[in-house]
């Protein structure tokens, strides 16, 4: 790969960029293998990368204790999950379930009239299978799930759901598509006046009511009971003031407009994502969800968090990239199945992530734990 010509001009104003445009020794000869990541490539920007303490998780894929790696800039941000792993994995961990599977993209044709649109509609029924044989000549892994219209009086949406083994898959089943769309317009009786490949109804990096019910990617629930014990000498409360808080700060969602309801998803999904080499924009719809807590058994614990939209691989994209390959391999994320493990992984965490938070919160402790953790005193030289 090319170095950007002009980076020159990127410095032109005096701007000390000795670091970004460092050569590492040992990156920098594998810039080559960056095509596909990276264009005008001029060098790298490094995130510090921290790990959990232990998580037990007790899922269908993800079996066992794991460090989670986590990339980020935010002090307090990897104590925070720390701690919450603790407690889950002393309250003998968290439980994980993946129930749907499915990547989509959306595009929109647009007719004359809604009896051209009624033919449409059946003929896209009637040729299902042929659709789901043209994808197999451009993706060895893609798979055609269903396909589902949304009629606007002389516009249709078509919104193909696809099943993409271990890639998140956002690049496979826009090819895919395509080739449909072309098979479209070149075999069927009815021609639109215009289409485009992705109507934006997908909800594509973006939260969106639709997506809270369905699914975009996988959909996760974690769940783990706390007993006393560990929410006293671990979060430093009670299942009624964590409770409490939850209550109150769940109404105050409502208040604003959320979609979902949920404490910081956002923060353990975009150090993780970094961290394995994820799309990171995904974390905008990823992090729409919800977050239950009750009082069981007297003085324990019950907590819930359900992922409807949890985007990850573990081939493609980012996951081949020298550190985010290690950081999968260090998950023992690899091989069959292993997308599916990452998503009930990244589940848990977030789960441990709700518990700590809502714990700081409730007790008055959310500030000076950042003000001990997340303030800097000096710079960086």
């Amino acid at each position: 790969m090319k170095k950007v010509k002009d980076a020159n001009v990127f410095q032109r104003n005096d701007v000390d960029l000795s670091h970004a445009l460092k050569t590492f020794t040992n990156l920098s000869n594998e810039s080559a293998g960056l095509h596909g990541n990276i264009e005008n490539f001029i060098g790298w920007t490094q995130i510090p990368t921290g790990i959990t303490r232990a998580l037990l998780i007790n899922g269908d894929y993800a079996k066992g204790s794991f460090c989670i790696p986590l990339a980020t800039t935010e002090g307090a941000l990897v104590a925070s999950y720390s701690r919450g792993c603790n407690a889950v994995s002393a309250s003998g961990g968290a439980t994980t379930f993946i129930s749907k599977e499915g990547i989509q993209r959306s595009p929109l044709f647009k007719f004359n009239t809604l009896n051209e649109v009624k033919v449409f509609v059946l003929w896209l029924n009637e040729n299902f299978v042929q659709f789901q044989y043209l994808i197999t000549r451009h993706s060895s892994y893609a798979y055609l799930q269903k396909v589902d219209t949304v009629v606007e009086g002389n516009v249709v949406i078509v919104n193909f759901d696809y099943y993409t083994a271990e890639a998140a898959g956002q690049n496979m089943i826009t090819i895919c598509t395509n080739a449909i769309c072309e098979a479209i317009l070149l075999d069927c009786p009815i021609k639109p006046q215009t289409w485009y490949l992705e109507s934006n109804f997908s909800g594509d990096k973006k939260a969106t009511a639709n997506v809270l019910s369905q699914v975009r990617g996988k959909r996760v629930s974690a769940e783990a009971i706390i007993n006393k014990v560990h929410l006293q000498n671990v979060l430093k409360t009670t299942a009624k003031r964590i409770t409490d808080y939850w209550q109150a700060s769940t109404c105050a969602s409502i208040q604003s407009g959320t979609i979902g309801a949920q404490g910081h998803f956002a923060n353990g999904l975009a150090a993780l994502y970094l961290a394995t080499g994820q799309d990171v924009a995904c974390v905008a719809e990823s992090a729409v969800g919800m977050t239950r807590m009750e009082i069981v058994d007297h003085d324990s614990l019950y907590i819930a968090v359900t992922l409807p939209n949890i985007i990850v691989g573990t081939v493609g994209g980012g996951t081949g990239l020298y550190t985010q390959s290690e950081c999968l391999k260090s998950l023992n994320c690899i091989g069959k199945d292993s997308s599916r493990k990452l998503a009930e992984i990244t589940a848990a965490l977030i789960l441990a992530g709700e518990l700590s938070i809502a714990a700081a919160l409730a007790e008055g402790h959310f500030a000076s734990a950042h003000q001990t953790l997340g303030r800097k005193n000096t710079k960086i030289k």
